[in-house]
């Protein structure tokens, strides 16, 4: 064997040695906090069992590559806070929060673990996001609806029902410091 083939042999190993290092270690596992604020019953069970699937079919299985840790905080604003600081003490790659219930005190608890949220109603409102198009913090999610939407409600309700001139509308909205019901608001309309 000459010295350049030497060379080059040995060149070649060691440029491989790190690939092949790499190649056999462990994959990490990702941890995925969710924070649901209901009880687990058969519905909300159906739901994170099709949160699992998709994540199976985009190639995270739950105990391979994924750890999943679901805590069920029954509606109750005590256990909410309780099971977001354990969540963030887990220290996820990422918590899927339910609900306006559980961000107020997932934004308090973390900072830094991005949450992304579904089933919100007005997150800009709330002070969750900055805006839908640049949330900015660590905060993103999907909204029930869009608040624009309710003049269109209103069109909708006249063409079905035009003979209605008066409409009340009450909606609900969390607090937003202390993770529970602050109050509603009430309009009242008139064609």
């Amino acid at each position: 064997m000459r010295r350049r083939e030497f060379i080059g042999l040995l060149g070649s190993a060691t440029a491989a040695w790190p690939v092949a290092a790499w190649a056999q270690q462990p994959e990490r596992v990702r941890r995925i906090g969710v924070l649901m604020n209901t009880t687990a019953d058969p519905d909300q069970l159906a739901n994170v069992a099709t949160f699992r699937q998709a994540l199976q079919q985009l190639g995270w299985t739950d105990g391979r590559n994924v750890r999943i840790d679901v805590r069920w905080a029954g509606g109750q604003a005590s256990e909410i806070r309780r099971h977001a600081n354990e969540l963030v003490a887990l220290a996820p790659d990422v918590i899927l929060a339910t609900g306006n219930a559980g961000m107020p005190p997932l934004l308090q608890a973390t900072h830094t673990v991005p949450i992304v949220f579904n089933n919100v109603a007005d997150p800009v409102g709330a002070g969750y996001a900055d805006s839908m198009a640049r949330p900015d913090g660590n905060a993103t999610g999907f909204i029930q609806f869009d608040y624009t939407l309710s003049g269109k409600w209103l069109e909708l309700l006249k063409q079905i029902a035009p003979h209605v001139t008066r409409v009340a509308i009450l909606r609900d909205f969390w607090g937003r410091d202390e993770g529970h019901q602050s109050g509603s608001v009430s309009r009242r309309t008139t064609f």
